[in-house]
Protein backbone atom coordinates (compact mmCIF):
# COMPACT_ATOMS: atom_id res chain seq x y z
CA UNK A 1 0.00 0.00 0.00
CA UNK A 2 1.46 3.32 -1.13
CA UNK A 3 0.52 6.91 -0.22
CA UNK A 4 1.10 9.35 -3.09
CA UNK A 5 0.50 13.07 -3.21
CA UNK A 6 0.54 16.10 -5.50
CA UNK A 7 1.50 18.98 -3.22
CA UNK A 8 0.95 22.55 -4.41
CA UNK A 9 0.56 26.00 -3.00
CA UNK A 10 -3.18 25.99 -3.71
CA UNK A 11 -4.22 22.40 -3.16
CA UNK A 12 -2.88 19.09 -1.92
CA UNK A 13 -4.16 15.85 -3.44
CA UNK A 14 -3.50 12.61 -1.56
CA UNK A 15 -4.36 9.08 -2.65
CA UNK A 16 -3.68 5.47 -1.74
CA UNK A 17 -2.48 3.05 -4.42
CA UNK A 18 -1.73 -0.64 -4.62
CA UNK A 19 0.59 -2.31 -7.11
CA UNK A 20 -2.25 -4.67 -8.08
CA UNK A 21 -4.54 -1.85 -9.28
CA UNK A 22 -1.83 0.39 -10.66
CA UNK A 23 -1.22 4.12 -10.79
CA UNK A 24 -4.41 5.04 -12.67
CA UNK A 25 -6.78 3.60 -10.06
CA UNK A 26 -6.39 5.03 -6.55
CA UNK A 27 -8.14 3.15 -3.78
CA UNK A 28 -8.96 6.39 -1.96
CA UNK A 29 -8.38 10.00 -3.00
CA UNK A 30 -8.99 13.33 -1.30
CA UNK A 31 -8.19 16.99 -2.04
CA UNK A 32 -7.29 19.57 0.60
CA UNK A 33 -6.84 23.34 0.50
CA UNK A 34 -3.15 23.69 1.33
CA UNK A 35 -3.40 27.08 3.05
CA UNK A 36 -5.84 25.66 5.62
CA UNK A 37 -3.10 23.49 7.12
CA UNK A 38 0.24 24.11 8.81
CA UNK A 39 2.18 21.23 7.29
CA UNK A 40 2.09 18.21 5.03
CA UNK A 41 2.42 16.04 8.12
CA UNK A 42 -0.88 17.46 9.39
CA UNK A 43 -2.75 16.80 6.13
CA UNK A 44 -1.30 13.33 5.60
CA UNK A 45 -1.95 12.38 9.21
CA UNK A 46 -5.59 13.46 8.95
CA UNK A 47 -5.97 11.58 5.66
CA UNK A 48 -4.56 8.33 7.06
CA UNK A 49 -6.63 8.62 10.24
CA UNK A 50 -9.75 8.97 8.11
CA UNK A 51 -9.10 6.13 5.65
CA UNK A 52 -7.86 3.71 8.33
CA UNK A 53 -5.67 1.72 5.93
CA UNK A 54 -2.03 0.84 6.60
CA UNK A 55 0.72 2.13 4.31
CA UNK A 56 4.35 1.12 3.92
CA UNK A 57 5.77 4.11 2.03
CA UNK A 58 4.89 7.53 0.63
CA UNK A 59 5.88 9.62 -2.39
CA UNK A 60 5.03 13.31 -2.78
CA UNK A 61 5.37 15.49 -5.86
CA UNK A 62 6.17 18.99 -4.62
CA UNK A 63 5.76 22.33 -6.41
CA UNK A 64 9.33 23.44 -5.77
CA UNK A 65 12.94 22.24 -5.91
CA UNK A 66 13.91 19.16 -3.90
CA UNK A 67 17.49 19.36 -2.65
CA UNK A 68 19.09 16.77 -0.36
CA UNK A 69 15.78 15.18 0.62
CA UNK A 70 14.33 18.54 1.59
CA UNK A 71 11.75 20.73 -0.16
CA UNK A 72 9.92 24.01 0.16
CA UNK A 73 6.80 25.05 -1.75
CA UNK A 74 6.59 28.40 -3.46
CA UNK A 75 3.90 30.60 -1.84
CA UNK A 76 3.44 28.21 1.09
CA UNK A 77 5.40 28.29 4.37
CA UNK A 78 5.98 24.54 4.53
CA UNK A 79 9.35 22.84 4.89
CA UNK A 80 9.31 19.13 4.10
CA UNK A 81 12.01 16.59 4.96
CA UNK A 82 11.89 12.92 4.05
CA UNK A 83 13.12 11.61 7.43
CA UNK A 84 10.75 13.81 9.41
CA UNK A 85 7.77 12.83 7.26
CA UNK A 86 8.62 9.14 7.57
CA UNK A 87 8.74 9.41 11.35
CA UNK A 88 5.49 11.37 11.52
CA UNK A 89 3.63 8.94 9.26
CA UNK A 90 5.16 5.81 10.74
CA UNK A 91 6.45 4.45 7.42
CA UNK A 92 9.80 3.01 6.38
CA UNK A 93 10.36 5.29 3.38
CA UNK A 94 9.28 8.70 2.12
CA UNK A 95 10.41 10.15 -1.20
CA UNK A 96 10.06 13.82 -2.16
CA UNK A 97 10.21 14.75 -5.83
CA UNK A 98 9.67 17.89 -7.86
CA UNK A 99 6.15 18.08 -9.31
CA UNK A 100 7.50 18.29 -12.88
CA UNK A 101 9.61 15.23 -12.15
CA UNK A 102 6.31 13.59 -11.15
CA UNK A 103 4.58 14.68 -14.37
CA UNK A 104 7.57 13.40 -16.36
CA UNK A 105 7.28 10.08 -14.52
CA UNK A 106 3.68 9.79 -15.71
CA UNK A 107 4.42 10.36 -19.41
CA UNK A 108 5.14 6.72 -20.32
CA UNK A 109 2.06 5.58 -18.41
CA UNK A 110 -0.51 7.88 -20.01
CA UNK A 111 -3.29 6.33 -22.08
CA UNK A 112 -4.36 7.60 -25.54
CA UNK A 113 -7.29 9.32 -23.81
CA UNK A 114 -4.86 11.21 -21.56
CA UNK A 115 -3.17 13.13 -24.39
CA UNK A 116 -3.98 15.23 -27.45
CA UNK A 117 -1.39 15.30 -30.23
CA UNK A 118 -0.70 18.76 -31.65
CA UNK A 119 2.12 17.73 -34.00
CA UNK A 120 2.45 14.01 -34.94
CA UNK A 121 6.12 14.26 -35.93
CA UNK A 122 8.40 11.25 -36.24
CA UNK A 123 9.35 10.06 -32.73
CA UNK A 124 12.68 8.28 -32.30
CA UNK A 125 12.65 5.18 -30.11
CA UNK A 126 14.76 5.87 -27.03
CA UNK A 127 14.98 9.57 -27.87
CA UNK A 128 14.94 12.15 -25.10
CA UNK A 129 11.52 13.47 -24.06
CA UNK A 130 10.84 17.03 -22.91
CA UNK A 131 8.05 18.13 -20.55
CA UNK A 132 6.90 21.74 -20.17
CA UNK A 133 3.96 22.68 -17.97
CA UNK A 134 2.42 26.14 -17.71
CA UNK A 135 0.16 26.20 -14.68
CA UNK A 136 0.36 28.77 -11.90
CA UNK A 137 4.08 28.86 -12.74
CA UNK A 138 6.11 27.31 -15.56
CA UNK A 139 7.71 23.93 -14.92
CA UNK A 140 10.12 22.00 -17.10
CA UNK A 141 11.62 18.50 -16.97
CA UNK A 142 12.95 15.82 -19.29
CA UNK A 143 13.47 12.07 -19.65
CA UNK A 144 16.64 10.37 -20.92
CA UNK A 145 17.04 6.75 -22.03
CA UNK A 146 19.89 5.00 -20.16
CA UNK A 147 19.93 1.88 -22.31
CA UNK A 148 17.43 0.01 -20.14
CA UNK A 149 14.78 2.51 -19.12
CA UNK A 150 13.89 6.19 -19.10
CA UNK A 151 15.20 8.27 -16.21
CA UNK A 152 13.41 11.51 -15.31
CA UNK A 153 15.20 14.76 -14.51
CA UNK A 154 13.70 17.88 -12.96
CA UNK A 155 14.84 21.38 -13.87
CA UNK A 156 14.04 25.00 -13.11
CA UNK A 157 14.14 25.99 -16.77
CA UNK A 158 11.02 28.11 -16.43
CA UNK A 159 13.12 30.70 -14.63
CA UNK A 160 15.56 31.23 -17.51
CA UNK A 161 15.57 34.62 -19.24
CA UNK A 162 12.60 35.36 -21.50
CA UNK A 163 13.74 35.58 -25.13
CA UNK A 164 11.28 37.47 -27.40
CA UNK A 165 10.92 36.35 -31.02
CA UNK A 166 9.04 39.27 -32.63
CA UNK A 167 8.45 43.00 -32.25
CA UNK A 168 5.42 42.57 -29.99
CA UNK A 169 7.34 40.31 -27.65
CA UNK A 170 10.31 42.71 -27.67
CA UNK A 171 7.90 45.38 -26.47
CA UNK A 172 6.60 42.97 -23.83
CA UNK A 173 10.15 42.35 -22.60
CA UNK A 174 10.83 46.10 -22.31
CA UNK A 175 7.53 46.54 -20.46
CA UNK A 176 8.38 43.74 -18.05
CA UNK A 177 11.95 44.98 -17.51
CA UNK A 178 10.54 48.24 -16.19
CA UNK A 179 8.66 46.27 -13.54
CA UNK A 180 10.86 43.30 -12.65
CA UNK A 181 14.57 42.91 -12.03
CA UNK A 182 14.54 39.49 -13.71
CA UNK A 183 12.13 38.65 -16.54
CA UNK A 184 11.88 34.89 -16.83
CA UNK A 185 9.73 32.79 -19.14
CA UNK A 186 7.53 32.09 -16.12
CA UNK A 187 6.69 35.81 -15.94
CA UNK A 188 5.03 35.62 -19.37
CA UNK A 189 4.20 31.93 -19.90
CA UNK A 190 2.10 30.81 -16.95
CA UNK A 191 -1.03 31.61 -15.01
CA UNK A 192 0.97 34.34 -13.33
CA UNK A 193 2.19 35.55 -16.73
CA UNK A 194 -1.11 35.91 -18.59
CA UNK A 195 -2.13 39.07 -16.67
CA UNK A 196 1.32 40.52 -17.45
CA UNK A 197 0.78 39.99 -21.19
CA UNK A 198 -2.72 41.46 -20.90
CA UNK A 199 -1.46 44.55 -19.05
CA UNK A 200 1.23 45.16 -21.66
CA UNK A 201 -1.19 44.85 -24.59
CA UNK A 202 -3.70 47.12 -22.84
CA UNK A 203 -1.17 49.75 -21.84
CA UNK A 204 0.54 49.74 -25.24
CA UNK A 205 -2.78 50.37 -26.98
CA UNK A 206 -2.76 47.15 -28.98
CA UNK A 207 -6.54 47.10 -28.70
CA UNK A 208 -9.11 48.70 -26.43
CA UNK A 209 -10.08 47.28 -23.06
CA UNK A 210 -13.89 46.93 -22.74
CA UNK A 211 -15.37 48.67 -19.70
CA UNK A 212 -17.26 45.54 -18.66
CA UNK A 213 -14.02 43.55 -18.63
CA UNK A 214 -12.16 46.21 -16.65
CA UNK A 215 -14.90 46.05 -14.00
CA UNK A 216 -14.77 42.25 -13.93
CA UNK A 217 -10.99 42.21 -13.58
CA UNK A 218 -11.08 44.80 -10.80
CA UNK A 219 -13.43 42.58 -8.81
CA UNK A 220 -11.52 39.33 -9.42
CA UNK A 221 -9.11 37.81 -6.92
CA UNK A 222 -7.37 36.04 -9.81
CA UNK A 223 -7.49 37.81 -13.20
CA UNK A 224 -6.21 34.85 -15.24
CA UNK A 225 -9.49 32.87 -15.46
CA UNK A 226 -11.34 36.08 -16.34
CA UNK A 227 -8.96 36.77 -19.24
CA UNK A 228 -9.03 33.18 -20.48
CA UNK A 229 -12.82 32.92 -20.29
CA UNK A 230 -13.27 36.23 -22.11
CA UNK A 231 -10.93 35.06 -24.88
CA UNK A 232 -12.83 31.78 -25.30
CA UNK A 233 -16.35 33.24 -25.04
CA UNK A 234 -18.05 32.17 -28.27
CA UNK A 235 -20.88 34.72 -27.99
CA UNK A 236 -18.83 37.77 -26.97
CA UNK A 237 -15.11 37.16 -27.36
CA UNK A 238 -12.86 39.98 -26.20
CA UNK A 239 -10.29 40.97 -28.83
CA UNK A 240 -7.78 42.09 -26.18
CA UNK A 241 -8.07 38.77 -24.36
CA UNK A 242 -7.82 36.82 -27.62
CA UNK A 243 -4.62 38.66 -28.46
CA UNK A 244 -3.35 37.94 -24.95
CA UNK A 245 -3.91 34.20 -25.32
CA UNK A 246 -2.47 34.11 -28.83
CA UNK A 247 0.67 35.88 -27.55
CA UNK A 248 0.87 33.38 -24.68
CA UNK A 249 0.56 30.50 -27.17
CA UNK A 250 3.36 31.90 -29.31
CA UNK A 251 5.65 32.26 -26.29
CA UNK A 252 4.77 28.72 -25.17
CA UNK A 253 5.60 27.38 -28.64
CA UNK A 254 8.93 29.18 -28.65
CA UNK A 255 10.00 27.93 -25.22
CA UNK A 256 8.78 24.39 -25.96
CA UNK A 257 11.01 24.45 -29.02
CA UNK A 258 13.90 25.83 -26.96
CA UNK A 259 13.55 23.00 -24.47
CA UNK A 260 13.29 20.45 -27.28
CA UNK A 261 16.60 21.68 -28.68
CA UNK A 262 18.34 21.80 -25.30
CA UNK A 263 17.65 18.12 -24.56
CA UNK A 264 17.33 17.07 -28.24
CA UNK A 265 13.83 15.71 -27.54
CA UNK A 266 13.54 13.40 -30.55
CA UNK A 267 11.16 11.26 -28.46
CA UNK A 268 8.67 14.12 -28.25
CA UNK A 269 7.52 17.09 -26.21
CA UNK A 270 4.68 16.80 -23.68
CA UNK A 271 2.86 19.94 -22.55
CA UNK A 272 1.33 19.63 -19.09
CA UNK A 273 -0.11 22.08 -16.59
CA UNK A 274 -3.62 23.38 -16.15
CA UNK A 275 -3.70 26.04 -18.88
CA UNK A 276 -3.12 24.09 -22.15
CA UNK A 277 -6.17 21.78 -21.76
CA UNK A 278 -8.30 24.84 -20.94
CA UNK A 279 -7.29 26.61 -24.18
CA UNK A 280 -6.94 23.45 -26.27
CA UNK A 281 -9.43 24.62 -28.90
CA UNK A 282 -7.32 27.69 -29.57
CA UNK A 283 -4.00 25.88 -29.17
CA UNK A 284 -4.67 22.97 -31.53
CA UNK A 285 -3.64 23.67 -35.12
CA UNK A 286 -2.53 27.16 -34.10
CA UNK A 287 -0.04 28.38 -36.71
CA UNK A 288 1.62 30.77 -34.25
CA UNK A 289 2.42 27.87 -31.89
CA UNK A 290 3.77 25.66 -34.67
CA UNK A 291 5.87 28.39 -36.27
CA UNK A 292 7.28 29.54 -32.91
CA UNK A 293 8.11 25.94 -32.01
CA UNK A 294 9.88 25.22 -35.30
CA UNK A 295 11.45 28.58 -36.13
CA UNK A 296 14.97 27.75 -34.94
CA UNK A 297 17.03 28.67 -37.98
CA UNK A 298 19.26 25.84 -39.19
CA UNK A 299 17.55 23.39 -36.82
CA UNK A 300 14.04 23.90 -38.19
CA UNK A 301 14.15 20.48 -39.89
CA UNK A 302 14.97 18.83 -36.54
CA UNK A 303 12.02 20.53 -34.83
CA UNK A 304 9.69 19.59 -37.69
CA UNK A 305 10.20 15.89 -36.88
CA UNK A 306 9.60 16.22 -33.12
CA UNK A 307 6.08 15.25 -31.93
CA UNK A 308 4.21 17.54 -29.55
CA UNK A 309 1.41 16.38 -27.23
CA UNK A 310 -0.81 18.05 -24.63
CA UNK A 311 -1.43 16.12 -21.40
CA UNK A 312 -5.17 16.20 -20.75
CA UNK A 313 -5.19 14.20 -17.50
CA UNK A 314 -5.21 16.68 -14.60
CA UNK A 315 -3.91 13.95 -12.26
CA UNK A 316 -0.66 13.41 -14.18
CA UNK A 317 1.53 14.51 -11.24
CA UNK A 318 -0.34 12.19 -8.86
CA UNK A 319 -0.03 9.31 -11.32
CA UNK A 320 3.67 10.02 -11.71
CA UNK A 321 4.25 10.07 -7.95
CA UNK A 322 2.49 6.69 -7.68
CA UNK A 323 4.52 5.30 -10.60
CA UNK A 324 7.78 6.41 -8.96
CA UNK A 325 6.79 4.89 -5.62
CA UNK A 326 5.84 1.56 -7.17
CA UNK A 327 9.14 1.43 -9.06
CA UNK A 328 11.40 2.52 -6.19
CA UNK A 329 9.76 0.66 -3.32
CA UNK A 330 8.26 -2.41 -5.00
CA UNK A 331 10.11 -2.81 -8.30
CA UNK A 332 6.83 -2.50 -10.24
CA UNK A 333 7.02 -1.13 -13.79
CA UNK A 334 3.30 -0.23 -13.92
CA UNK A 335 3.15 -1.05 -17.62
CA UNK A 336 5.46 1.67 -18.91
CA UNK A 337 5.74 2.27 -22.65
CA UNK A 338 9.25 2.26 -24.13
Amino acid sequence: MLLAGDIGGTKTVLALFSTEQGAHEPLVEKTYRSADHDSLEEIAGSFLAEVQLPIEAAVFGVAGPVIQDRAEITNLPWIMEEARLAAALGVRRVHLMNDLDAIASSVLHLTPEDICTLIPGEPVSGGAIAVIAPGTGLGEAFLLWDGLRYQTHASEGGHTNFAPIDERQIGLLRYMMSRYEHVSFERVCSGLGIPNIYAYLRDSGATEEPAWLADRLAAAADPTPVIVNAALDEERPCALCELTIDTFISILGSEAGNLALKVLATGGVYIGGGIPPRILGRLADNPSFVSAFRDKGRFEDVLTRIPVHVILNSKAALIGAAVRGMAEFYGATAGART
